[in-house]
């Protein structure tokens, strides 16, 4: 039997990659693992019974063709996610599975060789096994929040901290609180999060975007939950170091800018410059050297070129926090996974309950890694947990 207190079943799945469904990812297993930075080695045994690979077959099997995109992501060719949904609506049906929607579950009892799950209604479902997938926080409007975490306490399990990650951040830099840049993509540059000692902690090479808050796109919200825990751990703002030419060696660029000038001292320092950032970011940049965009190359110094390279190969500014967690694309922390058999996704502490998905203490890069951790923690607690009822 299968409880969703919504409406309809998948609505998460159905709004995620934009609309069109990221189901997985076809990089090799431990590159997979590694897009899933917290606690994805816990998933090694999940792996070994079902991974990447099989979640390709499973859908495909089920008719729902895929293509391959860029970094190795996978969707449905029909650009759909509700094609993907109404795949495994399907597959229910199949296996004649009782799908009770619109009812909330109020409470779980634990007993001794029994379950007992008590509905919103008062109605009572005796059970000897238990799977809590109710997710995170993260998106409420599809039915997560949280509501498994008190089921989880109740048997005596710790919920870490939750946090947002794959999420937006928050600047209070003079530059954004006065929406200079706001609306400017940046495209394949480098993200760098740096600790309190300014030594990196990790980077990011992808595209991001200037909004009227801060930052978002993708090399923001892989960086996120950096930046977050460093937060949390005490800090009031997070160095961020950003690249914008992450390719091109910075003396090469000199070089370039120096010989051109040479050649026409007449040119305007704009136009030496031009195509090697966009337009906008140029301009921000020749503003904060107090380098006139009109100036002409043979009136600036080689010095105030080097230090113009310099910022935007090392363009630094802070971070003051992040969106809320019900804006995250994820949520961070969750059910301890010390508390849970890896090859089973059983409860340590209770017989007959397990757990998958969100609520566990286990959160990926956006990229089809969550739906991977989701997908593959599922198919090993139902397997297992339909073993231990007799099914």
């Amino acid at each position: 039997m299968l409880l969703e207190k919504g409406s309809k079943l998948g609505r998460k799945l159905a709004i995620s990659g934009g609309g069109r469904c990221n189901v997985t990812n076809r990089l090799p297993e431990d590159e997979v693992i590694r897009h899933i930075p917290g606690n994805g080695k816990f998933l090694y045994s999940a792996f070994a019974q079902f991974n990447n690979y099989d979640i390709i077959d499973f859908f495909e099997n089920l008719g729902v063709a895929l293509k391959e995109e860029d970094h190795g992501r996978m969707f449905p060719k029909s650009n759909s996610a509700k094609s993907v949904v109404q795949a495994l609506v399907n597959q229910l049906k199949r296996y004649q599975v009782e799908v009770r929607l619109e009812t909330p579950v109020k409470a779980i009892d634990y007993g001794l060789e029994h379950h007992t799950v008590i509905l919103s209604n008062g109605e009572k479902l005796r059970t000897k096994t238990v799977i809590i997938a109710a997710g995170g926080k993260a998106v409420p409007q599809t039915g997560s929040t949280g509501d498994g975490y008190p089921w989880a306490k109740k048997a005596g399990h710790s919920i870490t901290t939750l946090y947002p990650t794959e999420v937006a951040l928050i600047s209070y830099e003079d530059f954004i609180k006065n929406r200079t840049l706001q609306g400017l993509s940046l495209r394949d540059v480098a993200l760098t999060v740096l600790n309190k000692r300014n030594k990196p902690i990790i980077t990011h090479q992808m595209d991001m975007l200037f909004t009227h808050f801060g930052i978002s796109g993708p090399a923001v919200l892989r960086c996120s939950q950096f930046v977050v825990k460093e937060l949390m751990n005490g800090r009031n703002e997070v160095t961020l170091s950003l690249d914008t030419l992450p390719n091109v060696n910075a003396e090469d660029v000199l070089r370039q800018w120096i010989s051109t000038a040479k050649e026409n001292p007449k040119m305007s320092v704009k136009n030496v410059m031009k195509g090697t950032v966009p337009k906008r970011f140029l301009e921000f940049i020749l503003q904060r050297h107090n380098v006139i965009e009109e100036e002409k190359c043979a009136h600036v110094s080689k010095e105030t070129l080097r230090s113009i390279v310099h910022t935007l190969k090392h363009f630094t500014f802070q971070v003051h926090g992040s969106l809320p967690l019900e804006k995250a694309f994820v949520t961070g922390g969750g059910v301890s996974i010390k508390e849970i058999h890896p090859s089973t996704m059983q409860s340590k502490l209770m017989h007959g309950l397990y757990f998958c998905g969100e609520i566990l203490d286990i959160h990926g890069y956006t990229g089809g890694y969550n739906i991977t951790s989701a997908l593959v923690t599922g198919r090993v607690t139902g397997t297992h947990a339909a073993s231990e009822a007799g099914k």
